[in-house]
């Protein structure tokens, strides 16, 4: 009895290895499948990397091209735009506009002085071949009078005293003695008529010179609001 049992033992122990390492075989195959489907965790922190490295780039061309081709940040400084515009707002400036177009009369612009190294934000009140006269608080252009809205609040404030508004100068004047607007230019006044540096002390203003149209105020929040150009 014991010699035919053990040729049976035998045998299955025999199988039992061959299970065996067939079962080692197939968990090492998917093992191997694994680990070839599966980065190293240096891979993935490399690729990670990458991923922010590249977003922070697009990020970064977005701001540039924002920036300096489309649009521009601009803070009010100065009572030349009083009632419109206080000094510390914050402007937006849309630097594509006049690109595309000319600016026009009632539109708030911002421009370059170079002979005081800094930006100015006035009103457009006369285009090039414009001829313009400004006396007191009556403004004609081309022989017609032109009513001005948005000075109205200071307008009527000023007519409840009795008084005019606009205490300073007329135009044409001593200082700019032409009446018309050459071509690349524009006639700019701030809407503050009693206390504004503009066009009747330091003339046209070159095309060459603009920045863009203030279209925004976005500072402080309580202020947001997009600018009338009247």
């Amino acid at each position: 009895m014991d010699q035919q049992q053990r040729p049976n033992e035998e045998a299955n122990e025999l199988e039992k290895g061959h299970e065996d390492n067939s079962a080692h075989e197939a968990n090492g195959s998917r093992s191997e499948a694994v680990a070839e489907g599966t980065p190293s965790g240096g891979g993935r922190a490399q690729k990670e990397i990458f991923e922010w490295v590249k977003a922070l780039a697009i990020a970064a061309l977005l701001v540039i091209v924002i920036r300096y081709f489309l649009f521009a940040p601009f803070i009010v400084d100065g009572p030349s735009m009083e009632t419109n515009f206080y000094t510390g707002e914050r402007i937006i400036v849309n630097k594509l506009i006049y690109d595309i177009r000319e600016p026009k009369r009632g539109e708030v612009l911002v421009f370059h002085v170079p002979d005081q190294g800094r930006d100015f934000i006035k009103r457009v009140i006369g285009v090039p071949g414009d001829k313009v006269k400004y006396e007191g608080d009556n403004l004609y252009i081309n022989g017609k009078k032109v009513e001005e809205p948005y000075l109205k609040e200071s307008l009527d404030a000023a007519k409840a005293k009795g008084e005019i508004f606009n205490t300073e100068a007329n135009f044409p004047n001593e200082k700019v003695q032409s009446d018309t607007v050459p071509e690349g230019t524009v006639l700019a006044f701030g809407d503050n008529r009693r206390n504004s540096q503009d066009s009747r002390a330091i003339g046209f203003i070159s095309m060459d010179e603009i920045v863009g149209r203030a279209d925004v105020v976005f500072w402080p929040l309580k202020d947001i609001t997009f600018v009338k150009h009247e």
